[in-house]
């Protein structure tokens, strides 16, 4: 899920907006890390504008599902109004129904959008009630002053915006993108199928929140991959109740740590129909 983000207006990423329209280029090209490791576990990558703000030239293995381009600057106001919340969230569902005719047994999420560690960083401290400066990491590398700045910038934004905890689809639209509200779609659309989805770091995990808070009975098919580096990510999975697969220290992933979290989930499974009990095997039991 691709979207852009209003507040990189102030300043608060070490990449201009426009990198998000370039990575989907890349994306389509092929070239990605996520498109390497796809492809060594089998997977395939389906890729969503979903609000770049920009148009993008058309391309076979692009879906445009673009709600607006780009989300308003939530320090000054909503990101979004709450009928394009609700939108982004449609179109994640949308895109996973789409999806089942090609065969869809496990889902892993992905996602590209510069300023988006920001926007998720607002929509766990508005979740779970925790200091912005707990949940707020360095996202593409800021420096010691551009954090302090960044954490500044969404106070100011929890403060204009009075985002209800109890509502998540309030939450989404003062604070969120349109990229969070797709993956939070993602995985409800996947769990209605009964598919198991695997996060992978704190964006999808700011996602998987607004999720369980519409529907609590999701969080039995969600498999965290790994544990980021963003300092806001362990408390998003102490509060879904998941323990990450891998900590291999992973940063702006594109949904990498995903991938590499499908290929352990499918290699557990093998284990469980493949492997010969010791019974079948003919081994002997143990001594009493």
């Amino acid at each position: 899920m691709v979207g852009d983000h209003g507040v990189t207006a102030e300043g608060i990423s070490a990449y201009p907006s426009e990198v998000t329209a370039q990575m989907v280029c890349n994306f389509l090209r092929g070239g990605a890390a996520i498109n390497v490791l796809a492809r060594h576990v089998g997977a395939r990558v389906v890729v969503v504008d979903i609000g770049v703000a920009q148009e993008l030239e058309p391309h076979p293995d692009l879906l445009s599902r673009k709600v607006a381009l780009g989300t308003g600057n939530m320090a000054c106001g909503p990101a979004m109004s709450r009928e394009e919340a609700l939108r982004a969230v449609e179109v994640g569902i949308e895109v996973v129904e789409g999806e089942l005719p090609e065969g869809v047994d496990i889902v892993g999420t992905g996602d590209m959008g510069i300023g988006n560690t920001t926007a998720s960083s607002a929509v766990v401290a508005a979740l779970t009630g925790a200091p912005v400066a707990q949940v707020t990491g360095r996202g593409t590398g800021i420096s010691d002053k551009q954090l302090g700045h960044k954490v500044e910038v969404i106070k100011r934004a929890l403060m204009v915006n009075q985002p209800d905890p109890h509502d998540p689809l309030d939450v989404l639209a003062k604070v969120g993108g349109f990229e969070i509200g797709g993956i939070a779609g993602v995985i409800l659309g996947a769990a209605a199928r009964r598919i198991p989805v695997v996060l992978n770091g704190f964006i999808s995990g700011a996602a998987a929140l607004i999720a369980v808070g519409l529907a609590p009975q999701v969080r039995g098919y969600l498999i965290a991959a790994h544990q980021s580096v963003e300092v806001g990510h362990h408390l998003v999975l102490e509060r879904l109740g998941l323990d990450p697969l891998l900590d291999f220290n992973l940063r702006l992933g594109e949904g990498t740590g995903a991938a590499l979290g499908i290929c352990l989930v499918e290699a557990a499974v093998k284990i469980l129909t493949e492997m010969a009990t010791f019974t079948e095997a003919g081994v002997a039991q143990a001594l009493e």
